[in-house]
C-alpha cells in the first residue's frame, strides 16, 4: 500500500520549513518600514561608526531581526530539499510579499470610518488613516528594492551553497552555510539600497550608499555566524524526526539535485 504525502514524513517537513520561511519573509517586508537603534536598545553608548565618510549610529530596519531565520531555513531547506526546494520557496515567498502589499495598498484606499480616523488620539494617534497608511504604504522603490535583491540574494545563495557541497562533500556544514550566506547577502545588502535609494527618489550620494550598506551586511552576517550552532541543531533534529537512512537519502538526493 503506498504511503500518502501527508502520511510521508519528508512531505510535511518541507511544508512546515516552506511555511515557516514564507511566514519569516512576508513578516519582514511588512515590519521593515520601522527602524530602530541598536545601541539604544542594548542600553550600550552609540558607537558612531565612520565608513566612506559618513557617520551615524547602528540603526536597521526592524525586518533585519527576523532574515537571519530566513537565512537558516534556506540552508536547511538547501541541505535537504536541494536546488528545487529553495528555488519553489523562494518564488513562493516573492509572490506572497507581493500579495501581502497589494493588499496592504487596496486596505489603504478604503475609505475610513470617520470615527476610526480619531479613536485612537487619547493615545497620540490623531489620524489613525494616515498612521496606517504610513505604516503599511512602504513606497514602491523600496518595495522594488526588497523584492529584486531578496530574489537574487536567495538564487545566489542555493547555487554557492551547492557549489562548496561539491568540494566539501557532507563536511563542514557551517563553511556552506556562512559561504552561501556571505555572498548571497553581500547582493542583497547593496541591491536593495541601491534600488531603494540610489535609484530611488532619495538619491544618495555614493558615500552614503556604501557605508549604510556595508553595516547591514556587517550585522547580517555577524547574525547569521551567531545561528551557526542553530542549524547543527535542526539538522539533527531533522534527521531524528526522519530516521537516519532517510534523512541521509534526502541529503545525497538533494546534493545530486
Amino acid at each position: 500500500m503506498s504511503m500518502r504525502p501527508l502520511q510521508d514524513r519528508a512531505v510535511l517537513l518541507f511544508i512546515a520549513l516552506a511555511a515557516f520561511f514564507c511566514a519569516n519573509a512576508v513578516l519582514a517586508e511588512l515590519i521593515g518600514v520601522k527602524i530602530f537603534a541598536l545601541e539604544d536598545t542594548l542600553g550600550i553608548a552609540p558607537l558612531n561608526w565612520n565608513l566612506f565618510g559618513q557617520t551615524g549610529s547602528l540603526s536597521f530596519t526592524a525586518g533585519t531581526l527576523l532574515w537571519p531565520v530566513v537565512f537558516i531555513m534556506t540552508d536547511t531547506i538547501n541541505e535537504f530539499f536541494g536546488k528545487r526546494g529553495v528555488r519553489f520557496i523562494s518564488w513562493l515567498a516573492v509572490v506572497l510579499i507581493s500579495y501581502g502589499f497589494l493588499f496592504a495598498y487596496a486596505a489603504i484606499s478604503l475609505a475610513p470610518a470617520s470615527w476610526w480616523v480619531g479613536s485612537m488620539s487619547a493615545h497620540g494617534v490623531p489620524d489613525y488613516q494616515a498612521a496606517f497608511a504610513a505604516v503599511f504604504g512602504q513606497g514602491m522603490w523600496t518595495i522594488a528594492g526588497s523584492l529584486v535583491a531578496f530574489l537574487a540574494g536567495q538564487l545566489i545563495d542555493v547555487s554557492v551553497f551547492h557549489r562548496i557541497r561539491r568540494a566539501t562533500g557532507e563536511r563542514h556544514v557551517w563553511l556552506r552555510a556562512t559561504g552561501s550566506t556571505a555572498i548571497s547577502q553581500l547582493i542583497d545588502s547593496f541591491v536593495v539600497i541601491w534600488i531603494a535609494f540610489v535609484l530611488g527618489p532619495q538619491q544618495w550620494p555614493t558615500s552614503l550608499f556604501l557605508a549604510v550598506s556595508s553595516v547591514n551586511y556587517v550585522y547580517k552576517m555577524g547574525f547569521a555566524i551567531a545561528l551557526i550552532p542553530l542549524l547543527y541543531l535542526m539538522r539533527r533534529a531533522i534527521t531524528n524526526y526522519l530516521g537516519a537512512e532517510r534523512a541521509a537519502q534526502l541529503r545525497a538526493d538533494a546534493a545530486a539535485d
